[in-house]
């Protein structure tokens, strides 16, 4: 009636016997899913590995939106620490995040200013223009970037943008202490 297989009772019907084939083509499928199985994770993980980063890389933080036409945007700043000779410096960039919330892809145009918040003059960092897909976003893209010798003020950059047919949009400010650790 049954029969002891590893440590699992196998129980065949009255008028059928289990066979040495049928436990072959059992354990064949199970070997065959778990190897599919292995392999979607293998390819998984090789696309984690293989996603470039770099080490030294600055955190960017956003600061808030503004919008044009259907293009929403964020300004972004970062800073990486650097050094002049014996001075520490800043790299300060600016970036900009892009939303096309609209039903058409769009040509958007951008521009970033920098400047030291207490007493300082806005200075152009730079400007450029992408093609933002209906629907999606980009993002963040280095518009500019500025290196300042290290000091204990804050720093300040504001970026706007503008579609294709639209007005500029309002400012989106981002900010960070020029010299945090």
């Amino acid at each position: 009636m049954g029969e002891k297989a590893g440590e699992t009772l196998l129980v065949a019907p009255r008028d059928e016997r289990w066979s040495l084939q049928t436990r072959r083509i059992e354990k064949r499928n199970e070997t065959l899913h778990l190897t599919r199985t292995a392999a979607v994770l293998g390819v998984a993980a090789l696309t984690v590995l293989t996603v470039p980063v770099n080490a030294h890389a600055a955190a960017i933080a956003c600061g808030g939106s503004a919008s044009t036409g259907r293009v929403a945007i964020n300004g972004c700043i970062s800073a990486q620490r650097g050094s002049a000779g014996r001075f520490p410096t800043r790299d300060i960039t600016a970036h900009i995040r892009a939303r096309n919330t609209g039903a058409k892809g769009l040509n958007v145009s951008y521009e970033a200013f920098f400047r030291v918040v207490e007493g300082g003059h806005w200075e152009k960092l730079g400007s450029g223009r992408a093609y933002v897909r209906a629907g999606e976003a980009i993002g963040p893209v280095e518009v500019g970037s500025a290196t300042r010798v290290c000091g204990p003020v804050k720093v300040e950059i504001r970026v706007h943008a503008r579609a294709d047919g639209a007005a500029w949009s309002g400012w989106s400010p981002a900010a960070t202490k020029q010299c945090q650790t």
